[in-house]
């Protein structure tokens, strides 16, 4: 079975700052979301060039970690 993969991507201010990040859940901040994702999937994180970042997960584990996350964008 192939496992569908989904690239989360950040974008960071000049001050370190998490700008834009996909697949954010509603009423959580970019900075929530990243600071979430880091603590739980860090592993899986790329820093890239220009103040960009992404975040490689399987769709399974992404809709775990978002579903995680709901309580915390109440």
């Amino acid at each position: 079975m192939d496992k569908q993969n989904v690239i989360l991507h950040a974008r960071f201010a000049p001050n370190g700052t998490v700008v834009e990040i996909s697949e954010r859940p509603e009423g959580l901040a970019p900075q929530a979301w990243f600071d979430f994702l880091s603590d739980k999937a860090g592993d899986v994180y790329q820093t890239l060039a220009g103040g960009r970042g992404v975040f490689r997960l399987t769709r399974d584990e992404l809709t775990a970690l978002k579903q995680a996350a709901a309580p915390a964008a109440a």
